[in-house]
Order: C-alpha cells, then sequence, then structure tokens
C-alpha cells in the first residue's frame, strides 16, 4: 500500500508522530463525542452545565494554543509533546472517576491545556524533520488523523455498551501508552537560543499582517471541517432516516484518504503554485455543500431502503467532494505556516494559526448553527448548506487575492516577514 510505502521513506521520529496522531484523534473521539450524554443523562447535570463544562474544555485549548506554540520553540518541541499526552491522561483518567462539578472542570481545562501544547508542538516538530517534503508529511499526517477520527467514534460507541468510564479510561490509557512510548523513544529536537523575550516574539508574529490575513482566510476550511461533525451527520440521517448514515460520512472520508490523498498531494506539488491549489482546495470543499441542497428539503423516506439509498448518494457525494477539497488544501496549508517567519519561531506561528483559525471557526459555527435553526423553522432547510458554499468561496477568493497580491511565502523575494525586528531577522 503507497501509504505504508511513503511512511517508511521518513524519519523514524516523523513515524512516531504519524503513530501519534493516530492514537490521539482516536483517543479524543473515544471520548470526546459521548461526553455530553454521559453529563447530562448519567450524571442528571442540567444543558447549561453541560455546556459550561464542554466551553471550559474548548475554551482551555483554543485560548493557549500560543502559550503551547512558545514553550515548543523554546523549550523543544519533544518534552511539549510529552507533557500534553500526559495531562490528557489524568484529564481523560477524571472524566471517568469523578462524576462532581469541581472534579469534571479540572478535567475539562487539563483536558483543553493538553490540546493546546502537543497540537502546535506536533505540528512544529513535524515540520522541522520533515525538510523539503513538509508536504508529504503533512498529507500523511491528515491521512493518520482521518483514520483516527474514524476508529475512535466506533470503538467509544462499542465501549458504551459497556459503561462510560469504561471508555474514558480506554482514552485515558491510550493517552499514557503515547506518553510512555515518545519519552522513551521521541528523539530530542534542537532548540535554538532565544533571540527575544516571549513577548517580543508574540508582538513579532502578530505583527506579520500577511499571516494574520492568511489565517483569516483560512477560517472557511476550519468551519467546513467542521462539518463533517454536525451539519453532514445530521443531513445523512435526516436524508435516509438511519441513524447509522452518519458513520457511512465518516467510512467514506477514510478510505478516500487512504487510496488518495498521497497521491493528490505528489501530483499537485510538481504542478503549480501552493497557493492555487490552497484556493482550489478551499473552492472544492464549498462545492462539496451543493450536492446535499437536492435533499435537505425532503422529509423521511417512504419507499423504504431503496429510497433511503437514494437519497444518500447526494450527502455522501458531498462529503466526499469536502474530503476531496481537505486533501487538496491542507498539506500545502501547514506547509506554507512555518515559511511566514523565522524557523525558530515555527511553533508560534502554528499556535497563532490554530488561535486566530480556532476562534474565528467559532463565530463560523455558531452562524452554521443558526442557520440550521432558522432554515428548520421557515422552510428553507437549504440556508446552513449555502452558508457552507459561502464560506468555502470566500476562503478560496481570500487566498486567491493574497496570492494575486504576491505576499505569500515563495512568492516574494524574501519569505520572511517584513515586519521582523532587525534584531531577530537573522539566524539566532
Amino acid at each position: 500500500m503507497k501509504t505504508w510505502h511513503e511512511m517508511r521513506r521518513f524519519p523514524f521520529a516523523i513515524r512516531l508522530l504519524l503513530i501519534n496522531q493516530l492514537g490521539v484523534n482516536t483517543g479524543f473521539y473515544l471520548l470526546i463525542p459521548y461526553l455530553a450524554v454521559h453529563l447530562g443523562e448519567d450524571l442528571g447535570m442540567s444543558a447549561a452545565v453541560v455546556g459550561i463544562i464542554l466551553g471550559v474544555r474548548n475554551l482551555s485549548q483554543q485560548g493557549l494554543f500560543l502559550i503551547g506554540g512558545s514553550a515548543a520553540d523554546r523549550l523543544g518541541a519533544r518534552g511539549v509533546i510529552i507533557a500534553g499526552c500526559a495531562l490528557r491522561t489524568v484529564g481523560f483518567g477524571l472524566f471517568a472517576l469523578g462524576d462532581g462539578l469541581a472534579v469534571l472542570l479540572a478535567a475539562s481545562v487539563l483536558s483543553g491545556l493538553a490540546g493546546a501544547l502537543f497540537n502546535p508542538a506536533v505540528r512544529a516538530y513535524l515540520a522541522q524533520e520533515a525538510g523539503p517534503r513538509k508536504a508529504e508529511a503533512f498529507a500523511l499526517f491528515n491521512v493518520f488523523a482521518t483514520t483516527g477520527a474514524l476508529i475512535g467514534p466506533l470503538l467509544g460507541s462499542a465501549l458504551l455498551l459497556v459503561d462510560f468510564r469504561v471508555s474514558a479510561l480506554t482514552a485515558a490509557a491510550i493517552f499514557a501508552l503515547l506518553t510512555v512510548a515518545q519519552a522513551v523513544v521521541l528523539p530530542a529536537s534542537k532548540v535554538a537560543p532565544a533571540a527575544n523575550s516571549v513577548l517580543g516574539d508574540w508582538r513579532e508574529v502578530l505583527g506579520n499582517r500577511v499571516f494574520l490575513a492568511f489565517a483569516l482566510a483560512m477560517v472557511g476550511m476550519f468551519t467546513m471541517q467542521n462539518q463533517l461533525y454536525l451539519l453532514l451527520p445530521d443531513g445523512a440521517r435526516r436524508a435516509t432516516g438511519w441513524d447509522g448514515a452518519a458513520g457511512l460520512v465518516f467510512l467514506i472520508g477514510t478510505v478516500a484518504n487512504l487510496a488518495l490523498q498521497m497521491r493528490i498531494t505528489r501530483a499537485l506539488k510538481e504542478r503549480g503554485d501552493r497557493a492555487r491549489w490552497i484556493s482550489a482546495g478551499l473552492g472544492l470543499m464549498g462545492l462539496g455543500f451543493v450536492p446535499p441542497m437536492a435533499v435537505a428539503a425532503l422529509g423521511p423516506p417512504s419507499g423504504g431502503a431503496g429510497e433511503a439509498a437514494l437519497r444518500a448518494l447526494p450527502v455522501l457525494a458531498g462529503a466526499l467532494l469536502l474530503y476531496l477539497g481537505v486533501m487538496v488544501a491542507q498539506p500545502f496549508v501547514m506547509e506554507l505556516i512555518p515559511a511566514f517567519g523565522r524557523a525558530e519561531l515555527t511553533g508560534t506561528y502554528f499556535g497563532l494559526f490554530y488561535v486566530v483559525s480556532g476562534i474565528a471557526a467559532a463565530a463560523g459555527n455558531t452562524v452554521v448553527g443558526w442557520a440550521m435553526d432558522t432554515g428548520e423553522h421557515t422552510r428553507m432547510q437549504w440556508l446552513p448548506w449555502a452558508c457552507c458554499l459561502v464560506f468555502g468561496l470566500v476562503s478560496a477568493a481570500g487566498v486567491a487575492w493574497l496570492h494575486r497580491l504576491r505576499g505569500l511565502p515563495g512568492q516574494a523575494t524574501d519569505p520572511a516577514p517584513a515586519t521582523a525586528a532587525p534584531t531577530t531577522a537573522g539566524k539566532a
């Protein structure tokens, strides 16, 4: 299989991080999708309290990405990755063992902080170790992440037949194994001496206006990707009248990813500018929300399994287009981020990228949720799908505009940001 052959061509450290990401997503999606049900039904908490606990986890992660990225730059990505996995082990263990509000809030904070640490650190490590093959490395990263996102819910739903605590302890055990594996065998990466203070680094990155514009342009990518867990599963269930149809969305994405991701990245890498493929991928993601509009307004199927299968086709075709768009754009997005600034600030750039895009994507998800409710009440069921189409086209246009301005890395004579302070522009 070409994916495994490609994986063997990378250094051991990258292969370990790919397996790590498979475990991270398996453990995460084994627990988190079922946490709200556990809190509300098993523990009898109100919707408001459930919202607070889930919100604390999201805020702890999204709000602290920049700290995690800076820690990777200054302390070394290896130690930050290990610390993040260890914290998530503790956090998920508390979800299994605790039923009081204080314990659950602590679990949420630790779980969110863990993601804020290892997410930018893993990407920084990968970018530094992959050298000129960053796009291929991040393409493989996407394959393993997508596979974990399929395995996790399947394993979680099976373990829930026993008990939520068994599911949570299994997730904690996965992160414990990842912690030990990386502590034992993940090589330490070189850490350049800091030439500036942490606040100075942040000012340098925040002063890079082209990078901030690029991060904002990526809002559509994250908003649309999140619909793999909200709008598309809901559309599949409504179109077919079968709850299991949501699983087909993830299945088709995983199969397509395993079969096509590396082929797509290798083919596009040698054909044209990266920004053009990012823009094309974002547009393709947006177009993925067009086919489901054909069945959005239909009621539950009345013609049996045959009609349900026919109604599922537009939704699954849309999911496939969305996944293909991600496969086109995401590896080149991840490859481009470190090129905006100094190599010593790779983690900081990834951290800020996820802060900006994460907060903005949360706003985008709010818009999609509003459109789902409004469309249901006004019989305009096409409305949320149209909103996602607009997100995709606007994001694609934003990247194309930056490309035309020749402001993206690789287009100007010097890929380093013009706003970098004179004392930090050279090698540290």
